[in-house]
């Protein structure tokens, strides 16, 4: 039978697998279908192809086209779903399971294109507040971050081919760093089937992504200081990637996500009849079944109050035994093979090893029913539940993971017992807690954090909406210290900095707008020759300002503006005694004064491009405004977003293009030595000229 060679994809064209390469097997029968390799791949080439094809079209473009980018790239795969789905039975997976990981790795695209809003139209970020670095304000810091100008190498774990590749590239890209994407060989026949749509669809610039089927041994030894890798599998390969001397002498960041010994923990305020126990077998068994137990944030240790050992026991018995293993393709099975016969092997082998100090109370090895396919040929386990009754001395379970449908409960007798068992895994992804006491909730977390990457806390308040122990979101890390690697997947903004370089920048306000492109408090502000209100979105400038004329402030507006509002503080009546208080007289609300700024900078008389004020942000007050104060407002175009929220038929007002100004308010009295008595940035939303 002639075996399909599956492809990589380097250099811009594919380059097939070789004769003599690695063959992959369908899990559930044992039947060989492909075969893979990468030895006609050039490593170092293909590195510099990387950096200097893809990274220099995806350095100049911005996050917003960026987004844009990652928008229709989502699209574009979710309607190829279908034929993923086929192919992903073949690891074992159910359907329950695909969705994990295809449909998640979509989620994954979608939600890093959604940030985009929270960024500027720009390649660049700008990092924090300025920094003022002088008495007179003409000179200040700030930080930018830049896409590094390398290739990050992701090296990814066999259990999720899809979201395991797309949750580090839609980071990456978002970033404007190119990727290569070495997944583990005995699944990648389905991350490269959706390359193969990935490259097809024309959507990415040509360079920015490109894969290895087959072993990559040696291409750490071609990285260059500005490079990234990111590596997902066990803690001992990481550590021994980590090592590697050339990621030492470039300084070449490795971030490690490695398989983890996570820890569940039932409250001690938890009894059998309350919604929490329910929460808590299911979650477990969840954990246990899912992927057939191939999660690197699976549950491997349940720590539950010894009180609660025996009913958590005959629970858990009860529900697994519910749980119908085989193949995915019949009707009614919740729980596949493993990725292959290797990886079996490995867990079995592990088993034994937790065998000699603790004994299996739930899963027989020998004697487990697979519903339409061979348990030989096939790479089938049932679920395995151990019970260690003295995990502070039968170390094992914290030291040993079984990478399939196999966890240890525990008892413990305080929290801190609790807190120093979940401690005893070195370092995990994620513990969950379940109770319906936040006081426990909040002495578990702070107390467990500093051994855990993330935490969920669950009870029967978010448990119907909770995605779940083994998890992990994208607008949050992932990752864990110690054995879980100590590094940091996707977080929402915090993920795409990881590819960036931070850079401090020095200069004039006016100078550092300028390279900003923001514009900065006490830099030049430029004429717009018009009310700015008057100037549609694209032909609007950073620095259009304009200086408003006067208004008197008087103890008759104070008062009319705290009838109107109903804000009658002592600081804003007349009669008030205002000894061992911060004012001296009646003062202005500072509302009143925010209200007087919008009244002087709005151009009013006409109809105009801006469509609403959008909000307020920053808005402060600096000094207070008595009575016979002359306010007068800077007004400045400080920074333009685009809006580009996806037209509605129905609803006429949505098909407006526009995009989001900001605006800086300087809210001024010059009858004062220090002038500025307010702050504020305000938002508007303007019509494009193009509509």
């Amino acid at each position: 039978m002639s075996l399909q060679k599956l492809n990589n994809y380097a250099l811009g064209q594919w380059i097939p697998s070789t004769d003599k390469g690695e063959v992959l097997y369908n899990s559930i029968t044992g039947e060989p279908l492909y075969i893979a390799d990468s030895v006609d791949v050039d490593f170092a080439a293909a590195l510099e192809y990387g950096r200097k094809t893809g990274g220099k079209i995806l350095r100049k473009m911005t996050f917003h086209e960026r987004g844009r980018m990652l928008k229709d790239l989502a699209i574009y795969l979710q309607a190829r779903k279908d034929k993923y789905y086929a192919i992903s039975a073949y690891t074992g997976a159910t359907k329950a399971d695909s969705w994990v990981d295809i449909e998640g790795g979509f989620g994954n695209l979608f939600t890093n294109a959604s940030l985009r809003r929270q960024l500027p139209d720009e390649p660049f970020y700008i990092d924090g507040d300025i920094a003022k670095l002088s008495r007179g304000g003409s000179f200040i810091g700030h930080h930018i971050m830049v896409p590094k100008p390398g290739i990050a190498i992701h090296i990814n774990a066999y259990n999720f081919p899809v979201w395991g590749m797309l949750e580090k590239i839609a980071v990456n890209l978002m970033a404007g760093m190119p990727a290569i994407v070495k997944p583990a060989q005995v699944t990648s026949f389905l991350t490269e089937a959706v390359v193969q749509d990935i490259i097809a669809s024309g959507i990415l610039p040509e360079g920015a992504l490109q894969l290895l089927v087959g072993s990559a041994r040696g291409i750490l030894d071609h990285v260059k200081n500005g490079d990234v890798v990111t590596f997902t599998g066990s803690a001992h390969t990481g550590r021994m990637l980590k090592a590697t001397q050339r990621l030492i002498d470039e300084a070449v960041p490795f971030n490690m996500e490695a398989d983890s010994l996570n820890a569940s923990v039932l409250g001690a305020d938890v009894t059998p009849d309350m919604p929490e126990f329910d929460i808590y077998i299911k979650e477990v068994a969840r954990e246990i079944t899912t992927k057939a137990g191939q999660k690197c944030t699976a549950v491997r240790r349940m720590i539950v109050p010894e009180h609660l050992v025996s009913p958590v026991q005959e629970a858990l018995a009860k529900r697994l035994a519910s749980t119908t293993i085989g193949d995915p393709a019949v009707e009614g099975v919740r729980m596949g093979a493993l990725a292959g016969l290797q990886q079996r092997n490995d867990v079995l082998a592990k088993i034994e090893q937790l065998k000699t100090s603790q004994e299996i109370i739930i899963g027989d090895l020998q004697n487990f029913e697979v519903v339409g396919a061979d348990r030989e040929k096939g790479a089938f386990l049932p679920p395995v539940v151990f019970l260690n009754n003295d995990p502070f001395h039968n170390t094992a379970a914290h030291e040993i993971e079984a990478f399939g449908p196999v966890s240890t409960l525990m008892p413990y007798k305080t929290l801190d017992e609790a807190i120093e068992l979940a401690a005893m895994g070195k370092g995990s992804l994620v513990s969950s807690f379940i109770t319906y006491d936040d006081r426990l909730a909040r002495d578990y977390t702070l107390e467990a954090a500093t051994s855990h990457g993330r935490i969920l806390v669950l009870n029967r308040d978010c448990a119907k909406e909770s995605t779940g122990h083994g998890s992990p979101m994208p607008m949050l890390v992932h990752g864990g210290p110690g054995r879980a690697g100590g590094g940091e997947e996707m977080g929402g903004i915090r993920g795409i900095l990881h590819y960036m370089q931070r850079t401090a920048i020095q200069g004039s306000p006016t100078t550092i707008t300028a390279i900003t492109n923001v514009f900065q408090q006490g830099a030049k502000g430029r004429d717009p020759g018009i009310h700015p209100f008057k100037k549609h979105y694209e032909e609007l400038h950073i620095g259009d300002q304009i200086i408003t004329e006067k208004r008197l402030i008087t103890s008759e507006d104070i008062d009319r503006f705290a009838a109107l509002s109903g804000d009658n503080f002592y600081a804003h009546k007349t009669n008030t005694d205002f000894t061992g208080t911060m004012f001296d007289q009646q003062v202005a609300h500072g509302y009143f004064i925010m209200s007087i700024a919008a009244g002087l900078f709005v151009d009013s008389y006409e109809m105009n491009p801006v469509l609403l004020n959008y909000g307020i942000d920053e808005l402060r007050f600096t000094k207070p405004v008595y009575p016979g104060a002359n306010i007068h407002i800077r007004f400045t175009c400080k920074q333009k977003l685009p809006n580009d929220t996806t037209p509605d038929p129905e609803n006429p007002r949505s098909l407006i293009k526009r995009g989001i100004v900001k605006w800086l308010v300087e809210m001024l009295d010059d009858d004062t030595e220090d002038p500025l008595v307010g702050v504020a940035t305000i938002l508007t939303m303007v019509k494009t000229l193009e509509q």
